[in-house]
């Protein structure tokens, strides 16, 4: 028997002889599709290579792609479990031509492939081919197809249509008749809806261009698109018609039925069948960075793994068993997509988190639809307004509380249901327009509610395609948006990160996917309305944009990747600051820029050089470690008894994202060896050997009891690093030494300078003792009301000399007074001295003072026998001399 495995490679390998290059299967979350919720088919992340606004090295392709259908217009959700071929998670096997091979050769691939490579028995096929388009018609009947199993459809079931406008083409479809002991009719027929003829390939021509005028023409590069259900096909070739009979399905339901000790196959296995889908579809979602929540792709993720849940717990299940069953799948599915296995440790830890949360409430919320079934009457629908308190209050998605009611055989009343969202989106607004500054911002919350939330792709990638939901000018919506002007842009999928937890907005461009010419620069990107809306501060500077259009965002890639290398070296920093100094380290706020980062914490005073330098030593080695980051997301309170520091000034909802990086020996985290673990939604490196290398600047003080510390990373650090090398060079250039003997070379003219100053200074004290080199004459003493009183004004003597000058005068005096005024360097000092017989009648405070005055000065002190002080202007000596001599004379 051939597993799915198998055929997937007979697939890939089959068309990759025949010059096609195999293409990895692009993330469930379209990058280059606005319009799409989750890749659906295996064309989609070839849609710009069939309209030419793109080219690759390559001009036919062949692809596994993983596929989700459970939100919008293609919406399996309610089927699955219940029928033998839905599923919210397929893979669709394709091979594609942009512009190289058309009919002839799709035809003949398709034909040799089934009938050859997989040994179907043609007898059994039948084929359908739009009604005007005789060259298909006639390429099946020359390979040997009876002309009674080839059917022309006159309908749109075999006519593509990429959308109301654009490339379009002709279908021919392969079905496989299962006999006649299965219902059914062929394609075309009253009974076309029965399970005997299944289609198990659609091959596209993509031939024509469609316009808005319902006119077509040829296309200039025709093209191939063909789609083929793994499911499908694997049933087939292992002789079933059901797809969870398949070897895969089996896996995981035997996975699931070992788990809860409930019988695989008895009369509860459509439980079983639907966990085994949703543990696919929320497995591969959560691998491609989907994350449960309650708006967009995260609600939908919700729903599909809160239906799993109840069927769970409709098999018995106390404990949560969706995280359990994870190793399985990757099992069989990990060796085609790696992602799951790389991701494997999320996809746990989400499914454990949310369906612990879910069981808490799932009982209460079942009892009370029990009560509310009580008091109806048999068969009739459930009121809408308490399917919505199951909604409000308990988390039950609509369609999961029709699930529920589907096995009782009742509805539930949708329009109702709608009724009551209503009332409370109403209710909600009218809180949000009536408080304080949130009146100003109504608009965003009218945005919101309108057109749902931004999903942020940004964790994932830096460009993506997005529709324009809305333009705000001056706080009011307008519909275009002029060349030259600016305004804020909502949309409704970004890469953009906008500014929030210490990280500025990501920069970047946007242009319109029509005309690529037409082009703008986004500067800021902020968050309105609780979160939930993205905005972008956008300047056309070629041509227009109009809310609708869809365009392609592209985030300054240098920029990003300067600011997540700065956001992680922050976390570093931050346990390395704890290590250091201790527990009592908290965030107080920070700052990563695409050029620096800035963090402030908690602690009492400056840090030593030591201290500097085990701080920075520590980040560099758990750098150089170069481990991986990895997220996950938890509840708050989980995180924290897992030991992760919370962000100082976020708000943290229900759930919230933890980062970890770094290997210590002893550390956080549930295998305790984990080096720093903080809750975080900014963006951030993959390994931390990513951020190249950390320069810390100095530390400084932010606010009381809070310190500041600015620091490098990656190229900015290296351009610094850079500038200092050149700086010591030319310092050594200077000194006529090697940078390493610098600082020797640095200490030995220190020490020459020191000692030529103390000589200097001797030499003017010398100078001033004796008079001239412009003293004057050698001062003398004269007598002032009885005491020997000697002033000097001294030229080029700083204050720090006076006091040994002023000794040395006393000591020659024996008795007497000493005022000296210096002036050296633009600055005026004064000294005064009195001999300790005489301090009792004369203190040198008040000689000091009083010539301070003359000199455009105030103040001076010191003791009785010596006292300084300073002065702006030594032009009135002779003043001051004389207000000394009358303090002498009392």
């Amino acid at each position: 028997m051939q597993s799915l495995n198998d055929i997937r490679s007979t697939f890939l390998n089959y068309f990759s002889k025949q010059g096609h290059e195999i293409v990895a299967s692009s993330p469930l979350v379209p990058r280059n599709d606005p319009t799409l919720m989750f890749a659906n088919s295996g064309m989609v992340q070839f849609k710009n290579l069939f309209t030419g606004v793109e080219h690759r090295d390559y001009q036919r392709a062949t692809t596994a792609q993983k596929c989700v259908r459970a939100g919008g217009k293609h919406n399996d959700l309610d089927n699955v479990g219940y029928t033998a071929r839905h599923h919210t998670f397929f893979e669709m096997l394709g091979n594609f031509s942009f512009g190289d091979y058309f009919k002839d050769e799709a035809i003949v691939f398709a034909w040799e492939l089934i009938t050859q490579g997989f040994g179907i028995d043609a007898k059994r096929l039948y084929v359908t081919v739009y009604h005007t388009d005789d060259e298909a018609y006639y390429i099946w009947k020359k390979i040997g197809v009876p002309e009674d199993h080839i059917i022309r459809i006159a309908t749109s079931d075999n006519f593509w249509q990429m959308g109301p406008t654009g490339p379009c083409g002709p279908c021919t479809e392969i079905f496989y008749d299962h006999g006649e002991h299965i219902w059914g009719g062929p394609p075309g027929s009253p009974e076309e809806d029965g399970d005997r003829f299944i289609e198990i390939w659609n091959i596209v021509f993509m031939q024509n261009e469609q316009f808005e005028d319902g006119s077509m023409k040829a296309l200039d590069m025709q093209s191939i698109d063909t789609g083929m259900g793994l499911e499908r096909i694997g049933a087939l070739l292992q002789g079933s018609h059901d797809n969870y009979d398949t070897d895969l399905f089996k896996s995981l339901i035997e996975a699931s039925a070992n788990e809860t000790s409930v019988d695989p196959y008895g009369d509860k296995n459509v439980h079983h069948r639907v966990i085994a889908d949703h543990l696919r579809s929320t497995s591969f979602l959560i691998a491609d960075g989907v994350m449960p929540s309650n708006d967009g792709r995260g609600y939908v993720l919700r729903r599909i793994m809160r239906r799993a849940m109840r069927h769970a717990h409709l098999l018995g299940a106390k404990d949560p068993v969706m995280h359990r069953l994870v190793p399985a799948l990757v099992n069989k599915m990990g060796a085609a997509y790696p992602e799951l296995g790389q991701a494997q440790a999320l996809i746990e830890e989400t499914l454990r988190l949310e369906e612990t949360r879910f069981k808490q409430t799932l009982e209460r919320g079942l009892k009370l639809l029990d009560d509310e079934l009580d008091g109806l009457a048999e068969g009739a629908p459930l009121e809408g307004a308490a399917a919505f308190k199951l909604y409000d209050t308990f988390g039950f998605p609509l369609d999961l509380t029709q699930d529920a009611l589907r096995e009782k055989g009742r509805t539930v009343d949708t329009e109702g249901f709608d009724a009551a969202m209503a009332e409370q989106k109403a209710k909600a607004r009218a809180a949000w327009s009536g408080t304080g500054e949130a009146a100003d911002n109504a608009i965003w919350f009218d945005i919101v509610e309108e057109h749902g939330a931004t999903d942020f792709l940004g964790y994932d990638t830096e460009s993506a395609e997005g529709q324009v939901l809305a333009i705000v000018v001056d706080g009011a919506s307008v519909p275009t948006l002029e060349q030259g002007t600016s305004g804020w842009l909502v949309l409704n999928q970004t890469p953009f990160y906008g500014e929030s937890g210490g990280q500025v907005a990501d920069h970047g461009y946007i242009s319109r996917l029509e005309n690529r010419d037409e082009t703008g620069s986004v500067t800021d990107v902020q968050k309105f309305a609780d979160g939930k809306l993205f905005a972008h501060k956008f300047t056309s500077d070629r041509g227009t944009v109009s809310v609708g259009d869809p365009v392609l965002m592209e985030v300054d890639h240098d920029r990003r990747t300067a600011v997540r290398a700065n956001h992680s070296a922050t976390h570093l920093l931050h346990e390395a600051l704890r290590e250091t100094l201790g527990d009592h380290v908290a965030q107080r706020g920070s700052l990563n820029a695409h050029d620096r980062l800035r963090f402030d914490f908690s602690h009492g005073k400056a840090l030593s050089a030591d201290e500097l330098h085990k701080v920075a030593t520590d980040v560099n080695a758990y750098i150089r470690q170069n481990s991986t980051v990895e997220t996950r997301i938890m509840t708050p309170d989980d995180a924290r008894d897992l030991g992760a520091q919370a962000l100082f000034g976020e708000k943290y909802g229900d759930e919230v994202r933890v980062v970890s990086m770094g290997r210590a020996r002893t550390g956080k985290g549930q295998d305790g060896n984990t080096y720093s673990l903080e809750l975080c939604g900014g963006t951030h490196v993959k390994q931390t050997g990513d951020i190249g290398v950390f320069v810390l600047l100095g530390d400084s003080a932010s606010s009381s009891g809070v310190r500041r510390i600015e620091a490098l990373t990656g190229h900015d650090a290296f351009l610094h690093l850079e500038r200092e090398a050149n700086r010591m060079a030319n310092v050594a250039a200077a000194l006529k030494s090697q940078p390493a003997d610098v600082p020797d070379r640095l200490k030995a003219l220190m020490d020459d300078r020191k000692a030529l100053q103390n000589e200097v200074a001797q030499l003017r004290r010398e100078l001033a003792l004796a008079g001239g080199a412009g003293q004057g004459d050698a001062p003398e003493a004269k007598d002032v009301a009885g005491i020997k009183f000697l002033a000097q004004v001294v030229n080029g003597v700083s204050g720090r000399d006076l006091p040994a000058l002023i000794d040395e005068h006393k000591a020659r005096l024996e008795s007497g007074a000493v005022l000296l005024i210096a002036e050296a360097d633009g600055k005026v000092a004064v000294a005064a001295g009195v001999t300790k017989d005489l301090t009792e009648n004369v203190s040198a405070v008040d000689l000091v003072r009083a010539a301070v005055v003359e000199l455009g000065g105030k103040g001076g002190g010191g003791r009785p026998d010596m006292a300084q002080g300073g002065a702006k202007d030594a032009a009135n000596s002779d003043a001051a001399i004389s207000a000394a001599e009358a303090v002498i004379k009392g």
